[in-house]
C-alpha cells in the first residue's frame, strides 16, 4: 500500500540559524532604539532586510513529499513535480531531481562537505532505499548525515512505493512544464527593505 502521508523535509540547521538571527537582531534592534534611537533607526531597515532574507533562505526552504509528487520550496518560489515526471535522484551537490521537465536542485538539501561525509560511521549508509545504492556503492551526497541524503531517503523511499505497486509503469507527462509558485510577496518585500536601507544611510 502507498503512504499517503505529507512529509516536509527542512534541515534543522537553517532553523536553529534562522532563529538565532532573528533573536540576535530584534534584541540588538530594541537595545539601540532605547539607547539611542535616532542612531538606530537608520539601522532599521537593514537588520529587517537581514532576518527576513535568513528566514527566506534558512527557515522556509523545504522538500515537501506528497502522494502527487515533490514540492521544492526554495527562495524565490515552489517547484511542483509529480512522481511520473521524476526520472532520477541525484545528491552531488544538492539534492537534484531529473525530471521530464528539466533538472531542478533544492535548496533545503546540501550536500555535506567531504570531511564530514568521510568521518561519517557506516551506519549512515545502511538501510537506505534501494535506489540509493549504484554498483553496490553510495556517493558521499546520499549519507544520512547530510540534508541531502535525508531528503533523497524520503523521496527515494516513496518512489519506491510508487514503483513497487505499479503506478509508475506507464508515466505519463500531463503538463509541458510543472507548475510554478513565485514568492511574490517575499521577493517584494526584500526589495522594499533593500530600496529602503540604502535610502536611510543617503539621506
Amino acid at each position: 500500500m502507498v503512504s499517503a502521508e505529507v512529509v516536509e523535509y527542512r534541515p534543522r540547521f537553517g532553523r536553529v540559524l534562522a532563529g538565532a538571527v532573528a533573536v540576535a537582531g530584534v534584541a540588538g534592534v530594541v537595545s539601540g532604539l532605547a539607547a539611542d534611537w535616532r542612531a538606530t533607526l537608520p539601522y532599521v531597515p537593514l537588520m529587517a532586510l537581514v532576518v527576513l532574507w535568513v528566514w527566506a533562505a534558512y527557515w522556509r526552504p523545504a522538500v515537501i513529499v506528497t502522494p502527487a509528487g515533490v514540492e521544492l520550496r526554495n527562495i524565490s518560489r515552489t517547484v511542483e513535480l509529480p512522481w511520473p515526471t521524476i526520472e532520477r535522484v541525484e545528491t552531488r551537490f544538492a539534492l537534484t531531481l531529473h525530471t521530464a521537465y528539466g533538472t531542478y536542485a533544492a535548496w533545503a538539501a546540501p550536500a555535506s562537505g567531504r570531511s564530514r561525509s568521510m568521518a561519517a560511521g557506516g551506519e549512515a549508509a545502511r538501510d537506505l532505499p534501494e535506489s540509493t545504492y549504484r554498483a553496490g556503492t553510495v556517493g558521499s551526497g546520499d549519507l544520512l548525515v547530510s540534508s541531502s541524503g535525508q531528503a533523497a531517503a524520503i523521496v527515494r523511499s516513496r518512489w519506491e512505493e510508487l514503483r513497487d505497486a505499479g503506478l509508475l509503469d506507464d508515466p505519463r507527462v500531463e503538463r509541458s512544464r510543472p507548475t510554478v509558485r513565485w514568492h511574490v510577496a517575499t521577493l517584494v518585500a526584500l526589495a522594499v527593505l533593500a530600496v529602503a536601507a540604502v535610502v536611510a544611510f543617503t539621506v
